[in-house]
């Protein structure tokens, strides 16, 4: 579950392309001059995330690269025929690349998108050329950590019963969906502001469809742990130091298994660095990219 969109660019009016991918419409919009590296970057939370959270971050790049963001099968604006699998996801990911024409990619993405950027590195490896992970995990170990911390919070009393529902796949329809989110929001932000919480339930797009298959078919079995060591592709990873949903223990056991993989903990952020410390996470993006995927300069740009 992922709470990494600041409701003022949640709320901003953008104009999707709705492009045809294995047999579902998707809400596709591509950020960016053409001819640069291609970033394509996965949302996170399937059922209540959407391409407005990797605009606001990832499309921070679009200064010098192609940035494609898209709301997946089954979340915001995108259809949801068919399952929702991490098969099926990585096969988008892989046809959206193909749609944009580019060889390979930089994968990228936060929280659920994090799962989904490893899935693809895993599945298509000679697609990735670079990677960038954000406040997420290779396993699902980190669900028995968030209860922990979710009932070790002094900032609020969660109901879990709620918590529990949200986070086995267990939603009964969208109005539930948005009461469990509404529950566990507050847990998310490095500083606690109940009226950023009531923005961000009021500019989140639910789909309780997709939610619950992640969250009841998918994660029960999620353990990527044994494939990262084959990854090639330099790698970023980056989480808040106080993460409470994919604590800074996960994104350490990916660095330590993908190899030469780099780690940046931020440490006045919670689940959303890109948010919290915009500036230096963004900074810390692009001197990586820089290294190892240069933007193309125009020689008049020189």
């Amino acid at each position: 579950m992922s709470t990494d969109v600041s409701p003022e660019f949640a709320k901003a009016t953008t104009t999707a392309q709705f492009v045809e991918i294995n047999g579902n419409r998707l809400a596709v919009e591509v950020l960016g001059p053409e001819g640069a590296p291609i970033i394509i970057t996965h949302h996170g939370a399937p059922g209540l995330g959407s391409r407005a959270e990797p605009r606001a971050s990832f499309g921070r790049l679009a200064d010098e690269y192609r940035v494609v963001v898209f709301d997946a099968r089954g979340s915001g604006e995108s259809e949801g025929n068919g399952e929702f699998s991490h098969e099926q996801w990585a096969a988008d990911i892989d046809a959206l690349r193909e749609w944009i024409g580019a060889e390979q990619i930089i994968m990228a993405g936060g929280s659920y998108g994090g799962f989904m950027s490893l899935e693809y590195a895993t599945r298509y490896p000679e697609r990735v050329v670079a990677l960038v992970l954000r406040d997420t995990a290779a396993d699902n170990s980190h669900s028995e950590l968030s209860r922990k911390n979710a009932l070790a919070s002094d900032r609020v009393t969660v109901d879990m019963e709620k918590f529990d529902r949200i986070d086995e796949g267990l939603v009964r329809d969208n109005d539930d969906l948005r009461d469990c989110w509404r529950e566990i929001l507050p847990l998310y932000d490095f500083v606690y502001d109940p009226e950023a919480v009531e923005r961000k339930v009021e500019a989140t797009p639910y789909r309780y469809e997709a939610h619950n298959y992640a969250f009841s078919k998918n994660l029960p079995t999620y353990d990527l742990k044994g494939a990262l060591p084959g990854i090639t592709a330099p790698t970023l990873v980056t989480v808040g130091r106080t993460d409470w949903i994919t604590p800074v223990s996960c994104s350490e056991t990916i660095a330590s298994l993908i190899p030469d993989a780099r780690l940046a903990i931020f440490e006045k952020s919670g689940h959303s660095p890109q948010i919290e410390e915009a500036e230096e996470w963004t900074r810390t993006v692009r001197a990586f990219l820089h290294e190892v995927v240069p933007p193309v300069r125009s020689a008049a740009s020189e």
